[in-house]
C-alpha cells in the first residue's frame, strides 16, 4: 500500500507528466530496448517509429497518477490493456524490467527535480499497478489454458483457405495443426499471430480481429495491407494455403452483448467491418430477432470487403438492415446494389438509421470512430450504449480527424 505522503506525490506530479509524459516513455522504451533488446520481439516496433506507442503509456501513465486513489476508474483500462498483454504472452518477469526502466527514464528526463521522495513514491506506484496487472492476467492465463480446446503460448495452426475480399484485404482461414476442436470465444475479439518475418532479426506478433462467427473448427483473419506493413506485407505476398502460423487464443474485451435483447447498431469503416461481420455472424447464427442495423463506409467498390456476403445475410434475415457509403463511387460501382449512399455518415444519416434503444458497436480508422462517436452522442446515444474498438494502441477518442473514411 501507497503511505498518503505517496499518495500526495503521485497526484502532485500529474501536471507534469502532462507536460513531460511522452518524452518520458520515450526515453523509457529507449533504456528498455537498450537494456533488454530481446523484448523487440514482443513490441510491435511499427508502434516506435511512429510514436504510437509513447504516446499511449503516456496517456496510460497519466490516467493512472489522475486516478491513483480511485483505481476503480481505471477498471476498463485495465482489462484492455491484460488482454493485449495476454495477447502478447506478456509474463509477470517482465515487470520488473520495465519498472526499472520507467523509473530510469523519469530521473533521465526530470533530472534534479526527480527527487529521491518522487523516485520512492513512483516505485511504489509501479510496484501496485504491476501486482494488479499480474494477478489479473495471471487468472486470464489461467482460464485459457484450462477452458475446454483451451492453450498458453501460441500454438501451430494452418491455413485451410486464403482469399482475396478486396484490393486491399485478404481473408485466412485458419485451423488447428492439431485438429482438436477450438475454445470458445466472444464475437468482437482478435487473435495474436506470430511470425518470422525472412530478412528481419526480430520476432513478429501482430493481433487481427477474428472476422467470423465463433465456431469449433476455424478463425478466420482479415488483413489490410499495410503500406510498409512488415507483418500484412509477408502475410499478403508470401502466407498461402497450407503454410502453418503461431496463433493465441482470441483475447479482446471488445465482444458483443449476447444477453441484450434490444436493437443493435454496427457500424464500421475500411478494415473495422471485421469484428462487425464477426458479431452480424454470431447474431443471425443465433436466430436472434433483435432489430440489426449494419452501416459501413469506404472508400469505393475496390476496397470493400464483404459486400456479398452482407448482401447475403441481409437477404436471409429480414431483421437485418444495411446502409453502404462510398465516399468516390467508381463507374463501376452501383448504387442500390454496391451501395447506398455516396458520401459519407453524418448526423442526418446516422439519426434515420440508428433504432432508439440501440447498442452501438463500431470500429474503423480513428477518423472514422472519432466522427461516429461524436454524432451518435448528439443523437443521445449513451456512453454505456456506445461501444469502440481500436486498432493499435488505444487513445481517447477526441476531435474528428479530418478524413472519416482513410483505407
Amino acid at each position: 500500500m501507497l503511505t498518503e505522503s505517496q499518495l500526495e506525490i503521485i497526484r502532485a506530479t500529474v501536471p507534469v507528466l502532462q507536460v513531460h509524459g511522452e518524452t518520458i516513455t520515450r526515453q523509457f522504451y529507449k533504456f528498455l530496448f537498450e537494456e533488454n533488446p530481446e523484448l523487440k520481439n514482443v513490441f510491435n516496433m511499427a508502434h516506435q517509429v511512429k510514436c504510437e506507442q509513447p504516446r499511449a503509456l503516456a496517456d496510460a501513465v497519466i490516467a493512472y497518477a489522475a486516478n491513483i486513489d480511485k483505481l476503480q476508474n481505471l477498471g476498463p483500462a485495465v482489462s484492455r490493456i491484460a488482454h493485449k498483454h495476454c495477447s502478447l504472452d506478456v509474463k509477470a518477469e517482465h515487470y520488473p524490467i520495465v519498472g526499472r526502466n520507467l523509473l530510469k527514464a523519469i530521473g533521465a528526463v526530470l533530472g534534479d527535480a526527480a527527487t529521491p521522495e518522487i523516485v520512492d513514491a513512483w516505485a511504489a506506484a509501479y510496484g501496485q499497478l504491476a501486482e494488479i496487472m499480474i494477478g489479473v492476467e495471471g487468472g486470464m492465463y489461467e482460464a485459457n489454458r484450462t477452458q475446454p480446446g483451451g492453450w498458453n503460448g501460441f500454438k501451430p495452426f494452418r491455413v485451410a483457405k486464403k482469399t482475396v475480399e478486396s484490393e486491399v484485404i485478404a481473408s485466412f482461414t485458419l485451423v488447428p495443426a492439431d485438429g482438436q476442436p477450438l475454445p470458445a470465444h466472444q464475437a468482437g475479439q482478435y487473435l495474436s499471430v506470430k511470425f518470422q518475418v525472412p530478412g528481419n532479426p526480430y520476432t513478429q506478433m501482430r493481433q487481427y480481429t477474428v472476422s467470423c462467427a465463433p465456431n469449433p473448427e476455424h478463425y478466420r483473419i482479415s488483413v489490410k495491407r499495410e503500406p510498409g506493413g512488415v507483418v500484412s506485407n509477408h502475410l499478403h505476398d508470401a502466407v498461402n494455403e497450407g503454410d502453418e502460423v503461431l496463433v493465441h487464443v482470441p483475447q479482446g474485451e471488445f465482444q458483443l452483448d449476447e444477453a441484450g435483447t434490444g436493437p443493435v447498431a454496427l457500424l464500421s469503416g475500411g478494415v473495422g467491418i471485421t469484428p462487425m461481420l464477426a458479431m452480424l455472424e454470431r447474431l443471425v447464427a443465433q436466430q436472434s430477432e433483435r432489430r440489426i442495423v449494419f452501416v459501413h463506409s469506404a472508400i469505393d467498390g475496390s476496397v470493400h470487403a464483404f459486400g456479398s456476403r452482407l448482401r447475403e445475410i441481409v437477404a436471409a434475415n429480414p431483421n437485418v438492415e444495411t446502409a453502404v457509403f462510398y465516399d468516390t463511387p467508381r463507374d463501376a460501382d452501383i448504387r442500390g446494389e454496391h451501395y447506398d449512399q455516396e458520401g459519407r455518415v453524418s448526423h442526418e444519416t446516422l439519426r434515420d438509421l440508428i433504432p432508439s434503444g440501440a447498442d452501438c458497436y463500431f470500429c474503423g480508422p480513428k477518423g472514422f470512430m472519432a466522427t461516429v462517436d461524436g454524432l451518435l452522442a448528439d443523437l443521445g446515444v449513451s456512453a454505456e450504449r456506445r461501444h469502440v474498438e481500436f486498432f493499435g494502441p488505444a487513445s481517447a477518442l477526441s476531435a474528428p480527424a479530418p478524413e472519416v473514411v482513410t483505407l
